[in-house]
């Protein structure tokens, strides 16, 4: 099977992709339509019920493993190799407990708006990206998490699928960029645009 991968996307390496679970998909479209039904499940999974948890370590995995145990064997534990994004995968485990830390002292202490909080975790989370595939899409389902657990309603992010190559995708692209430097603004602006 070829892959092909939207501008900005890790590409996964040979050893990832031999653990593609099901063996009847043979296209891209096959792969991303099996991946978006995997990922609906994940999503129902993890609002089934408030949990207390959802800052962990542990949630994340868990996290993950739901919305991609269906299509990877490797859903749920961390990349073990450097990609075109990311810190070093050693480092993964220590920044996902300082950034979880922050998350919960921000939340307790009410240091930015509830949205912002959930905009800065989703923009840590693709920063840090400890999977090997899948970290926008889990990015932006913990920040929904948390803004949902907190009372606010969804983010639409750009109301586009933003897996694919298109002119929403590089708005998106755009603004986690301009957040790596610090602005949020343009971020927080397209997740609820």
């Amino acid at each position: 099977m070829l892959f092909k991968y939207a501008k900005g996307a890790t590409p996964l390496s040979p050893d990832e992709v031999n653990n593609l679970i099901p063996s009847h998909i043979t296209t891209q479209k096959q792969l991303d339509e099996w991946e978006q039904y995997n990922i609906v499940q994940g999503t129902n999974w993890a609002f089934s019920r408030k949990r207390n948890d959802s800052l962990s370590i542990l949630f994340a995995k868990k996290l993950h493993k739901q919305m991609f145990n269906n299509t990877w064997l490797w859903a749920g534990s961390f990349r073990k190799r450097q990609t075109n994004i990311g810190i070093a995968s050693i480092y993964i485990p220590q920044e996902l407990k300082l950034l979880f830390d922050d998350v919960q002292f921000q939340l307790e202490h009410d240091s930015f708006p509830i949205r912002e909080i959930g905009i800065r975790l989703h923009h840590r989370l693709v920063f840090i990206h400890p999977f090997p595939n899948g970290n926008g899409r889990f990015s932006r389902l913990m920040a929904e998490l948390i803004i949902r657990h907190n009372g606010e309603d969804s983010f639409s992010w750009g109301n586009c699928n933003l897996a694919n190559d298109s002119e929403t995708r590089g708005k998106y692209l755009s603004a986690l960029r301009e957040a790596d430097n610090g602005d949020y603004s343009n971020l927080i602006k397209f997740a609820d645009s």
